[in-house]
């Protein structure tokens, strides 16, 4: 099973501080836009009534000197000197084909021709335009035969909106870096008690039961702290007497098992030498003579079975490494117990550096359990990948349920209790222990109707190159190399 990636709590703090930034910035953005287009309309609409009203008063002051009895040229200049002293506008006009201007940048041919279309049928018009890079809202009207064009320049106006602008731009930008600050110390403060909660969480994962979150606060974090500490110390007072109750288990065993060894030895003495009588036996005795002998072995492997498990729980398993063939190791193993004829042996050399009593005994447990359970048809493969040497137990039986599964290795459990055969339920557990304190450990496979499939892996460090030679003993070394390969379980 792959390790989760730990999770890091400063994401959800960086999440907080960009939503407290992005809704004050949309915020601000729209409150920005809204004041600076409001603002806008309202000074241009102001420029333009300001522009009518002068224009207005311009045009009567127009009509007034242009009705003098002068000429209609010197009318008209006399009409540019007067509103020439009148500043913030500029005047052009266009009299029976002339034209004349009160600034030599300004030509009455400069405006908009829509607006001249608009004055030439007698209204009062304007229009915004720019020449020279310079914004100008044209005000024009028509008086006495002629066409005037008054040309109020609006630059400062445009200036002052774009100071108003990069005001307001700023003002944004301000408000995003003060609303990122506040929800970085809102965030930080709002979810230590969380990376609290989740260290806790870890120090409980991690065995340490008698971490505890700091309480007595009256909000939801201090309710929250107060339910961590009351499940934390159910947990620690659950897993006390589970550990309680799993080393009563151990004594127990230990003590039944040591209890047992000296009448069981003497039991398997007193049969031994009923097993020599059998063929002399009356044929009513002989038969629960041979029920007594099978019985009796059968105590013997459960005695020996829970003295190993003892050992186990003591921690007094001595491991001896040495160089180990897993194929020469699975083929006498399986000789020695005379199951040749019904177990198929294959696979390719594997030589690793090992315990021979404990591979010995994980092979022969593993393959018993088949045997049992399987019948005859058992296939056993030895070989080397990627992961290591492994020894591979196949069987065609009915295979094994989920829900069995989960416990198959568990002691003393019995997938069909309805079976008299001889397994203890001890088997697997000891082959699972013992893989374990080789380093490696035994993965299983099943399907109802399919059979099953239990594979003994060792960890690559364990695996030699070269195979052993012929003629090479079973420790590479000799005694000095057999006494450093010594290690306590």
């Amino acid at each position: 099973m792959s390790a989760r990636s730990p999770i890091r709590p400063g994401r959800l703090r960086r999440r907080l501080t960009i939503a407290f930034m992005l809704v004050a910035g949309l915020s601000g953005a729209a409150l920005a836009a809204g004041s600076y287009l409001a603002a806008r309309e309202s000074r241009l609409d102001d420029s333009v009534e300001r522009a009518l009203d002068q224009s207005r008063f311009n045009l009567e002051f127009a009509s007034s000197v242009l009705a003098s009895p002068q000429s209609r040229t010197e009318a008209v200049r006399q009409l540019l000197d007067a509103l020439e002293r009148r500043s913030g506008f500029a005047t052009a006009v266009r009299v029976e084909g002339q034209d004349f201007s009160s600034s030599i940048s300004i030509r009455p041919a400069q405006a908009p021709p829509e607006l001249v279309a608009q004055v030439r049928r007698g209204q009062l018009a304007y229009q915004r335009t720019e020449f020279a890079g310079v914004p100008y809202l044209v005000v024009g009207g028509r008086v006495s035969g002629a066409e005037l064009y008054f040309f109020f320049s609006e630059a400062q106006l445009f200036d002052e909106l774009g100071q108003l602008r990069t005001i307001l731009l700023v003002g944004l930008a301000l408000l995003v870096l003060v609303a990122g600050g506040v929800g970085t110390l809102v965030a930080r403060r709002t979810l230590a008690p969380v990376a609290e909660a989740s260290a806790a969480a870890r120090s409980l994962a991690e065995g340490l039961l008698a971490t505890r979150l700091p309480s007595g606060g009256r909000d939801e974090f201090g309710a929250w702290a107060a339910s961590f500490n009351e499940m934390a110390e159910a947990l620690e007072g659950k897993i006390a007497a589970l550990s309680e109750a799993q080393a009563r288990e151990r004594r127990f065993t230990s003590d039944v098992a040591h209890e047992l060894r000296t009448p069981v030895t003497a039991l398997v003495a007193e049969a031994s030498l009923l097993s020599v009588h059998l063929d002399r036996m009356p044929p009513e005795a002989r038969r629960p003579a041979e029920l007594v002998v099978a019985d009796i072995a059968r105590l013997r492997r459960l005695v020996e079975d829970l003295m190993e498990i003892s050992r186990l729980d003591a921690g007094q398993g001595a491991v001896r490494l040495e160089l180990v063939d897993l194929a020469s190791l699975v083929d006498a193993t399986i000789r020695a117990r005379g199951w040749i004829d019904r177990v198929r042996v294959q696979g390719a050399a594997a030589v690793v550096e090992s315990d021979r009593r404990r591979l010995e005994q994980i092979v022969a447990n593993l393959v018993g359990n088949a045997l049992e359970h399987g019948g005859r048809d058992v296939a056993v493969q030895t070989g080397a990948d990627d992961a290591g040497a492994y020894v591979e137990v196949e069987d065609q039986g009915g295979g094994i349920t989920p829900e069995q599964l989960e416990r198959i290795f568990d002691r003393f459990y019995k997938a069909d209790p309805s079976r008299t055969g001889s397994g203890s339920g001890l088997g697997l557990a000891i082959a699972l222990e013992n893989a374990r304190l080789l380093g490696g450990d035994i993965e299983v496979w099943s399907e109802r109707g399919r059979g099953s499939r239990f594979t003994l892996r060792l960890p690559p460090s364990l695996a030699v190159a070269q195979p052993l030679q012929s003629g090479d003993g079973p420790v590479a070394g000799g005694a000095q190399d057999e006494a450093r390969n010594r290690v306590g379980g």
